[in-house]
């Protein structure tokens, strides 16, 4: 189907083009300053312009791009004469139940993830804090999942969930009389898989952002609850938890953007969101509108969701927790 712009996408054209001409005038005292400042301070802006020029490639563009595509009937019929057509792919998105269910999914993905990433994390973390043998050495052992890259590993686990060769059903077999799961056969079986893979990938970096403000705590508060008769869930709760938020949040925050958006578990261990699409998050589901099914309209319009829900949920987390708050 090839769409054909109405009304509306005429209408967002010009209010695109008023909008260019109108930023100009709204940052005008930031271009004059602009202007002044390379004339007073060129090699400045000459030593910043790598910099700048590698991010608007990077960053600004493609983002800029995706939002064009996402009002457009940019497809492999219209590869070269595609149009703007409006908000047709923003309607589809929200109109289709599969998104809808993809959502609730991806959700609960992130939140059961990012759960035992910092339950884990924190609990490995005031282990290794602890005077323990070999304590370098389980430091490293337990930085390693975090260490390896993230295909290698998930290609690993993948072939570790095999259900006639893998290794995990050989051990439920022959050790626990188990009969062999079908880990990439079943839809519940293979999201359990990806999420056991994800959460051993992402606990590590809890554990050392944990370990790191465990560390920076002074240990003569903990001595002088000890004077006070304070137990040790009193001190993990009135010490360790309070001196560890600032550390851990911003860390939080980071880990639900990751597992939100994290297309490499998902696409690899279930092999593109099998069986039968019923293991895909909205970031894989976005990857296979895009190559698989080449509907790129489509596909911006749902990334342009994801990063509105990503960038509501943290700022409302930073302003919430507070995270930030001492930069200012």
């Amino acid at each position: 189907e090839i769409r054909k712009p109405d009304l509306i996408g005429k209408l967002l054209i010009w209010i695109v083009l008023i909008f260019i001409f109108l930023i100009p005038y709204y940052f005008r005292k930031n271009i004059i300053e602009f202007v002044y400042g390379l004339k007073e301070n060129s090699d400045a802006y000459y030593f910043i312009l790598p910099a700048f020029s590698a991010v608007f490639l990077v960053v600004i563009f493609p983002f800029l791009y995706n939002v064009v595509i996402s009002v457009s009937n940019f497809s492999l019929r219209t590869f070269r004469d595609w149009e703007i057509i409006g908000f047709y792919h923003y309607i589809n998105v929200f109109k289709d139940p599969f998104f809808y269910s993809i959502l609730g999914k991806t959700i609960m993905w992130t939140a059961t993830n990012l759960f035992f990433h910092v339950l884990l994390g924190v609990a490995l973390a005031i282990l290794i804090n602890r005077t323990l043998p070999a304590k370098r050495l389980l430091r490293t052992l337990l930085i390693i999942p975090w260490a390896v890259p993230q295909y290698i590993s998930a290609l690993s686990w993948r072939g570790m969930f095999n259900q006639e060769y893998g290794s995990i059903n050989l051990v439920l077999t022959k050790y626990f009389n188990m009969d062999a799961v079908q880990w990439l056969g079943q839809p519940f079986e293979a999201f359990l898989a990806c999420f056991l893979t994800n959460v051993w990938l992402g606990f590590p970096f809890m554990m050392v952002i944990a370990l790191g403000g465990l560390q920076s705590i002074p240990k003569e508060l903990y001595e002088a609850a000890r004077v006070d008769g304070a137990s040790r869930f009193q001190q993990f709760k009135n010490i360790t938890i309070p001196m560890l938020k600032p550390v851990m949040m911003p860390a939080i925050i980071l880990g639900m953007i990751w597992t939100f958006n994290n297309i490499n578990v998902v696409w690899l261990v279930s092999n593109g969101g099998e069986p039968s699409d019923q293991t895909h998050i909205l970031v894989s589901f976005v990857y296979k509108a895009a190559f698989n099914l080449y509907r790129y309209g489509y596909a911006a319009a749902l990334s342009m969701v994801i990063f509105v829900i990503l960038l509501t949920a943290g700022v409302l987390s930073i302003n919430k927790s507070k995270s930030t708050e001492s930069m200012y």
